[in-house]
């Protein structure tokens, strides 16, 4: 068959599927990079931030870790690496989950801190809560080398992880659009997840019986222990 028969015969979704994948990995990175700036303190901070009570040392360990996590998850999800370099795969994943875990329980204590109210604080708690949940998951699937359902748990968890990435959509035009700002911070703490779960869970159903293995609705919290592979 020819390159133009080929290209031809191509499903349609494929290329938007792939342009939406790379272009989420390509956000996730930049805001990865650009949030690191709360640990070396350059670059304004918003007073939202600056007003939680708990700013102090907590946002270096929530952005060091969320950033580190965004970068190193773009990274996880790609076949590429999990098939032609295993090795980085496992090693990029221990600090991806370590990242994780630094992530959501600082995300916990942050949320405490919040300055907006207490529909905020549990939209953010329940992010951080169920980000670490969704990772231990996958830890505990990976070391029962069930892959199919680590895989699963893994989606589950970079989508809580790219809550970082919506959040930084959702408030600028929310602001644009002449939103009251507490309003839609509160709003928004619930919205820059919320989603992002229902898409992944979408995903899942539709990737095939090795993937829906592990798509089962999100229970109760609870604790697992560690792995030595991810993805």
């Amino acid at each position: 068959m020819s390159a133009t028969a080929g290209a031809f015969n191509r499903k349609p979704g494929s290329a938007l599927s792939k342009a939406v994948r790379y272009g989420g990995a390509l956000l996730g990175v930049c805001v990865g990079l650009l949030s690191y700036r709360y640990i070396v303190q350059v670059g304004p901070v918003p007073a939202n931030v600056l007003a939680n009570r708990f700013f102090d040392h907590w946002i270096v360990v929530h952005a060091g870790a969320a950033s580190t996590a965004l970068i190193l998850g773009a990274m996880q999800l790609s076949s590429v690496v999990r098939q032609r370099w295993r090795g980085l795969h496992r090693a990029s994943g221990r600090v991806y989950v370590a990242s994780c875990i630094a992530g959501g329980a600082s995300a916990m204590v942050l949320a405490a801190g919040v300055s907006t109210g207490p529909v905020a604080a549990w939209g953010f708690g329940a992010l951080g809560t169920l980000w670490l949940y969704a990772t231990m998951q996958g830890l505990r699937s990976a070391r029962a080398r069930d892959f199919s359902r680590h895989r699963a748990w893994m989606i589950r968890s970079y989508a809580l992880t790219f809550a970082a990435v919506t959040l930084r959509i959702y408030l600028p035009l929310s602001q644009i659009i002449g939103i009251d700002f507490a309003f839609a911070y509160r709003c928004i703490a619930w919205l820059a997840w919320v989603p992002n779960m229902v898409i992944a869970e979408i995903y899942l159903r539709q990737r095939g019986p090795g993937l829906r293995a592990g798509s089962q609705p999100l229970p109760a919290p609870s604790c697992s222990s560690h792995t030595d592979r991810m993805l």
